[in-house]
């Protein structure tokens, strides 16, 4: 599958219908047949998970999770829930689970960026949300509190403040009840906010 560099995927209108009249499950379903056709949803989604996966882990971890996540879709296309149009949460899934493999490397990022701040300037939700926190010191006590999070309740809501997602997008995701995402979310902000005397930058997200 051809790789693009991130931040170049295509999205058009609603997410999954970068090709007109052809949505992420009938691009599964076709890919059955005829495999290359999955290289169509890499293409589409690579660039973001990329991203997402980046901010979780640093640069040094992002790719090769970023790739497995689309080697374990394309291995597991057969078993795709075609209910489901859009693809996005599918695989937003199948990187957090491999993101919580690598959890001792996450915390270190976040301690890392309380150090150092947040790298570089990348246009999207993370950087929104980053954003609005205008101190230095604050960004630091944001990453500290990420880390200090169980990675449940961690996984919900970067989902939603990071990914863009709702909380059912994000149950959705993580294969838990929508009421159990929008639990672990409301329990997320709390101590986010308690960290951060009463501000909340993750609040970008849909939490309903």
């Amino acid at each position: 599958m051809r790789r693009p560099e991130p931040g170049t995927a295509e999205v058009t209108g609603e997410r999954g219908d970068a090709t007109a009249g052809t949505t992420d499950a009938e691009i599964i379903r076709l890919s059955g047949r005829e495999p290359e056709r999955f290289a169509e949803i890499f293409d589409r989604y690579y660039a973001e998970v990329y991203g997402y996966v980046e901010r979780r882990l640093g640069p040094s971890l992002a790719d090769d999770v970023a790739a497995e996540t689309f080697l374990i879709a394309f291995d597991r296309r057969d078993r795709y829930d075609a209910a489901h149009s859009i693809a996005r949460p599918w695989l937003y899934g199948i990187a957090s689970n491999l993101i919580s493999r690598h959890h001792r490397a996450e915390t270190r990022h976040y301690r890392a960026l309380t150090r150092v701040g947040p790298p570089g300037t990348v246009d999207g939700p993370a950087d929104q949300a980053l954003g609005r926190v205008d101190a230095q010191s604050s960004r630091g006590r944001l990453a500290r509190a990420l880390a200090a999070i169980p990675q449940g309740d961690r996984d919900v809501l970067l989902l939603v403040a990071w990914a863009g997602m709702t909380g059912e997008e994000a149950g959705r995701a993580l294969d838990i009840p929508s009421g159990t995402a929008r639990s672990r979310l409301h329990r997320a902000r709390r101590k986010i906010r308690a960290a951060l005397g009463g501000i909340d930058p993750t609040t970008i997200g849909e939490d309903a």
